[in-house]
């Protein structure tokens, strides 16, 4: 009999584990450079006078994918023949590389249909692998690229896609392990920070899309303007839509105060704008505001920030109430620096080179808004943290309630007399509760016929119509048989008997007197009679 025991990669488990989250990398950049591909090569096809071959096409799909990870590409084909560099990131475009990364590193820790106990990488194992083969499929862009109308920059090749990548597996990572946190502080401060830079971009978002829509009838002139076929609109639009989270970043640059660049020497603030700005043309450029000096709707961009940092000062503060001041101050703190690291790295995306000469700064100043970020979110989230905690800690006043004042009764009222269950007729309403009093029985003396002295003071319960605890009107603490009290006779039984009648262990016990014999009746007549 041979007995037959199933266990998958036995030997070698591990590494086969960590081979399979490599693959997972690699799979996860190459759906990423199709997603594109399949793009830019509808757009090539349905253009009616294509400008290159399938070489060019995919140099071009490589050169995006690139930029949608933060490297800075140099276009070649310019009238000076100069290269210039292409710096600013379609963030929406890069929303698809990062989502890939996380999913992949999430399944790679993920147990399987069924939970089945398949082997699996460690935490940094799994980021490493994932990492690993995801960079080697960038790598490889990166040499395909240099053959390319847009070859990449090969400093912020090396800089920036590790740095993207290894966060997207990280954070999938920490999503497939419950996410967990070493504390309660630690776990409010990433749910504050987030809540802050969510709403700094929806308010960023806000403000360029109500400028966009006051500046309509120049947006659309742009718009028809940089193509006449419906291809080359679509293009145009579907640039637009990758470039719409940028809009947000740069209206939420512009309510903090440093505002953006429109080339060397414009910068555009709330307080209005300065200098000569160089705008190229472009549907969402027409959002910029004119030249000269902010009136109040664009100081009005200034309450973005300051609501953020509400916010997250709100966020803190609700969960702090059992905590210290100290600890409270550095969870706001904490929070608002991920924040403003957050927002110092999409404004650093979001803004970069156009080109060479005048374009060479165009859109936000990442440290300026980095710094502009955290000092809103000090200045008004920690004294909002502190103020809500103080609040959440106050203990709340009882309410004063006046007493009631008694009032005189009326002597021309009488009340209805009522029976008690004596049969005595009282005045007022019968009280369930007998009235409990201890009196003194200084009329009773000894009682031959039980041979023991009676108590001194008993227990009287008495049922009458006054209140419990009070004698009823005409009634007397000594007068009354002492054995109707609540003890004498609790079940109506009048047979009960309590024991203090009966006699003590050293008190005699009187004997029964004898009954009388009965006499023999006597005839009424007398003797004698006939």
């Amino acid at each position: 009999m041979t007995h037959v025991t199933e266990h998958p990669l036995v030997q070698g488990g591990r590494s086969a584990a960590l081979a399979a989250a490599c693959v997972r990398g690699g799979v996860a950049a190459g759906l990423g450079l199709g997603a594109l591909a399949v793009l830019v090569i509808a757009a090539w096809i349905s253009s009616p006078f294509p400008d290159g071959g399938p070489h060019d096409v995919l140099h071009t799909v490589a050169g995006l994918w690139l930029l949608a990870h933060g490297v800075d590409l140099l276009r070649t084909d310019t009238l000076s023949d100069v290269p210039a560099p292409l710096g600013v990131v379609p963030l929406l475009l890069a929303a698809l590389p990062v989502w890939l990364v996380h999913r992949a590193a999430r399944d790679t820790l993920d147990p399987g249909a069924g939970g089945r106990n398949r082997p699996r990488p460690s935490p940094s194992g799994a980021i490493g692998a994932v990492a690993g083969g995801y960079l080697l499929v960038t790598a490889a862009v990166v040499l395909y690229s240099e053959s390319g109308p847009l070859p990449a920059d090969l400093v912020t090749a090396g800089l920036w896609p590790p740095a993207v990548v290894t966060g997207a597996a990280t954070a999938g990572v920490w999503t497939a392990l419950g996410r967990p946190f070493p504390g309660p502080r630690w776990a409010v401060l990433p749910r504050a920070a987030g809540l802050g830079l969510v709403t700094l971009l929806a308010g960023g978002a806000t403000a360029a899309t109500v400028s966009l829509v006051l500046r309509a009838d120049r947006a659309q002139g742009l718009f028809l303007g940089l193509a006449g076929e419906w291809s080359g609109r679509a293009a145009v639009l579907l640039l637009v839509l990758a470039l719409l989270p940028n809009a947000a970043v740069w209206g939420a640059a512009y309510g903090l105060g440093p505002g953006f660049a429109l080339g060397t020497g414009a910068l555009a603030t709330p307080l209005g704008l300065a200098g000569d700005p160089a705008v190229p043309p472009f549907p969402l450029l027409a959002a910029v505001p004119a030249e000269g000096r902010g009136t109040w709707l664009h100081w009005s961009a200034a309450a973005v920030p300051l609501v953020a940092a509400v916010l997250l000062g709100h966020r803190v503060g609700r969960s702090a109430r059992t905590w210290s001041v100290r600890d409270t101050v550095l969870t706001a703190l904490g929070a608002a620096g991920a924040c403003a690291a957050a927002f110092t790295a999409l404004a650093g995306a979001a803004g970069g080179p156009l080109g060479s000469g005048r374009l060479s700064a165009f859109g936000p100043v990442w440290w300026q808004a980095g710094a502009a970020a955290a000092l809103w979110t000090v200045c008004a989230g920690v004294p909002t943290a502190l103020g809500v905690r103080a609040w959440g800690r106050r203990s709340p006043r009882p309410k004063h309630v006046p007493a009631p004042v008694p009032t005189a009764p009326d002597p021309t009222e009488t009340e209805p007399e009522t029976e008690t269950e004596e049969g005595a007729a009282t005045g007022g309403k019968p009280s369930r509760m007998p009235s409990l009093k201890w009196v003194r029985l200084r009329d009773r003396g000894r009682d031959p016929d039980r041979g023991r002295s009676r108590n001194r003071f008993r227990l009287r319960g008495r049922r009458s119509g006054a209140a419990p605890g009070t004698q009823g009107p005409g009634t007397n603490p000594y007068d009354g048989d002492p054995y109707d009290d609540l003890y004498g006779d609790p079940f109506g039984d009048t047979g009960y008997e309590p024991y203090d009648f009966l006699p003590a262990a050293w008190e005699p016990t009187a004997k029964p007197k004898p009954e009388p014999k009965p006499q023999p009746e006597q005839d009424s007549e007398g003797p004698g009679t006939a």
